[in-house]
């Protein structure tokens, strides 16, 4: 006679709980990058003026990496949402 050895396959239950501890890290990790693009953006502005003149162009960049971030958070957070009415 053969044992399975084979792992049973996970519940609903488990694979949303699962899903669920990764969309909190991902809030996460965007928060941290939307506090990072804020500090970066708040210590340009608080350079001379001639100096952030030349950081123009990266001030720039981490705007729109700053807006895009805050909309991937906002849609993680509609699917944490989703996934939090099905556990219920």
């Amino acid at each position: 006679m053969t044992e399975n050895t084979e792992k049973p396959d996970l519940t609903r239950e488990e694979i949303l709980s699962a899903t669920l501890k990764g969309r909190e890290q991902e809030i996460m990790h965007y928060q941290l990058n939307i506090d990072n693009y804020t500090l970066a953006l708040e210590e340009i502005g608080a350079m001379p003026a001639a100096e952030a003149a030349e950081l123009a162009g990266f001030a720039d960049q981490i705007t729109s990496l700053l807006a895009s971030e805050k909309l991937e958070q906002k849609k993680s957070k509609i699917m944490l949402r989703v996934i939090q009415r099905q556990l219920e």
